[in-house]
Parts: C-alpha cells; structure tokens; sequence
C-alpha cells in the first residue's frame, strides 16, 4: 500500500502561469522525491503601472511517503 502526502507551495515566474507551475515542480523535486502530481489551487498576477509583471500559482503538490524499513524489522539475537 502506498501512503501519499501532500504540501501547498507557491511559485512565481515573470514568463507566464506554466512557466511559474515548471518551476515549482523542478524546485520541490530537488528536495522530495516521489513526486506524483501537482493541481493548481490558485492563479494571480502582480500588476505594477498597468502591466502584469509576474504570474503566481498556488499549488498542491502529492507525493509517495518512502518507506523506512524500520517497522516490523527484527531484533538480533544475542
């Protein structure tokens, strides 16, 4: 049985709202592994002087709880 976990994060990109999704992905999997899938809970924009100037997504990001082996392990003998 697999257990999943999920996190909220938030990314910025100056490009566009797929741009900001690439980044956060490629961000959070440098530190979690088992990444398994990503839904967009929010976009927004930062306007300054009548232009967009970055595109902001809110994202949940799900991924697999390794296993750590130490449960049901057996103790040595001695």
């Amino acid at each position: 049985m697999s257990v999943m976990k999920s996190e909220q994060i938030l990314a910025e990109s100056s490009r566009s709202f797929e741009d900001a999704i690439q980044k956060a992905v490629a961000r959070f999997s440098k530190t979690v592994r088992g990444l398994r899938s990503a839904n967009v809970n929010n976009l927004s924009t930062k306007i300054e002087n009548g232009k967009i100037v970055s595109y902001r997504v809110n994202l949940q990001i799900t991924f697999q709880v390794e296993d750590t082996g130490g449960k049901g392990k057996k103790k040595k003998k001695r």
